[in-house]
This record gives C-alpha cells, structure tokens and sequence, in this order.
C-alpha cells in the first residue's frame, strides 16, 4: 500500500516542485522545447516511438565515450548522465573525474555507478565505491550495475542467495555514502536468475534494447529504461547507450529533489528516506 503525505507535506514538496519547474522550463525554452532536439538511433527497435515521446531523455558513459561535451548535449535534449565510476574493488574508470566535473559545470543532472563483479568482496568493492565517489548533495542517487559478465577474467556465477547477500551490503554502503537510495540497473539474464520474484526498496533501471520493458522483466516497475545502446547524442562521438525516465516533467523534477520515483515517495517517507533535499 502506497501511504500519503501528510498535507502540510504534499504542498511543500508541489510547492518546491513548481519554483524547480519555472527555472526548468525556462532552460528548456533556450534549448528549443524538451523533444524538438532528440537525437536519434542507428538501429531503432519497436519501443523507440514509445521511448521517444516521453520527455525526460539521458544517457550513460564510460571510458568508450571520450571528451563528451555535456553542455551540448543538454542544449540537444538531454536531460541527465549516469556515469561509470567504479567496477569491482580496485577499477576506477579513467574518465569518471573528468566527467563528473564536466557534466556538473554544464548543468547537468549526474549520478556514479559502480559494477558489481562477483570474485572480490562486497565490502571491497563499497570501500572502493566510496573511496572514489565524492559525496555531493546534489548529484542523481548512485546506481548499483548488476549484470553477468561474460566478457571478464571473472567466471564466478554465485547462487542466488549468496548474490543477494553481496547486492544488500553494498546498496546499504552506497545509501549510506551518499544519503541516497541506490537505483539498480540491470539486464534481462541477471533479473531472471537473480532479482526476479526479490522485493527492493529501490528505483530500477532496466536495460531492454529490443522491446518495452514489461515484456522483459515480468512488469518490474521501472524508473529508467535504457532502450538502446545504438544512440547518436550531439556532444558525444559516436554511438552512446540512451535512457528515459518513466514520468512527466513534473515527476522529473520530484525526483531531483527527492531522489526518488515518486511513485514511492510517501512510503519512502515512512523510513525516513527520500526527505526533500535542503
């Protein structure tokens, strides 16, 4: 059950919202509307048109994406920018810094994300997190990267309680760190085999490049969606993975200041959690 706030509460936080929204829309009118200025996809699927005609656009980078210019890819539409930051215990992406100041200078909404490798410990892999990640108020809620990893040294596969195990201590390290509830991103194979069926707090951000995501994800709720990894994005040489939030831009914006869906927030609330930023 979804629980309300309080009045005194809701009208503080729609009020917060809309003082956001005047500044937001006044960015959006030197940018030339919220979706004159998508950018395209080199291989679209079915779910783009869907994808398309939702307002809040994103994207994430990592060391393949050199150089980005952030503030031209705000002027083009895009409205915030997961980062890869950390991967297992002692991996630090060589463009994290840059990037995050970059996109900080530019305006743009940013969040860290740290993958989660299965041959070190969990705690190894949240001290590094935290050693690497400056703590920034302001910054998008850190995400969680759970997904199998075919391509690395690593071959260890743990069953699903031990991965559950790990997965927790480190959400609970990166709330903690950041004083934010982790989102956590994932794909098809690891959401079946580990995720499916687990209730979580947290905002999901799921990967679906070939259909919408409820016909994947046995209809998990879902904050974000990256809908392909084929995307052309001004500011960024050659092909970038781009995302979409679920909501309006009044929900966009409930969630910046939040740092949660707001489809949760007064549950959430109930914790302790997801308190207007200050």
């Amino acid at each position: 059950m979804v629980l309300s706030l309080s009045r005194s509460a809701s009208a503080a936080l729609r009020g917060a919202v809309m003082s956001l929204a005047v500044v937001a829309l006044a960015a959006c009118g030197s940018m030339g509307g919220l979706y004159s200025a998508i950018p395209g996809d080199n291989r679209p699927h079915s779910g783009v048109d869907r994808a398309r005609s939702m307002p809040i656009h994103g994207i994430d980078v990592a060391r393949y994406q050199e150089n980005v210019d952030f503030a031209r890819a705000r002027s083009a539409g895009t409205h915030f920018v997961f980062m890869k930051a950390t991967e297992g215990k002692d991996y630090l992406d060589p463009n994290f810094r840059v990037n995050w100041q970059r996109a900080r200078d530019a305006g743009m909404p940013r969040g860290a994300y740290h993958f989660m490798t299965w041959c070190s410990l969990a705690s190894e892999q949240a001290a590094w997190f935290t050693q690497n990640v400056p703590f920034d108020p302001s910054a998008l809620p850190p995400v969680l990267d759970l997904e199998w990893n075919n391509h690395s040294s690593c071959k260890v596969k743990p069953n699903k309680a031990d991965a559950l195990e790990k997965i927790r201590l480190m959400l609970d390290v990166m709330e903690r760190h950041t004083g934010k509830l982790p989102i956590i991103y994932t794909d098809m194979n690891f959401h079946r085999d580990i995720l499916a069926g687990e209730y979580f707090p947290n905002a999901f951000w799921l990967r679906s490049t070939a259909a919408a995501p409820h016909e994947r994800y046995e209809n998990r709720p879902w904050t974000f969606w990256q809908y392909t990894q084929t995307g052309v994005v001004p500011g960024v040489r050659g092909e970038v993975d781009r995302n979409v939030f679920y909501g309006s831009t009044e929900e966009w914006l409930m969630f910046l200041h939040t740092g949660c869906d707001p489809r949760a927030i007064a549950a959430l609330q109930r914790t302790g959690r997801c308190l207007p930023a200050k």
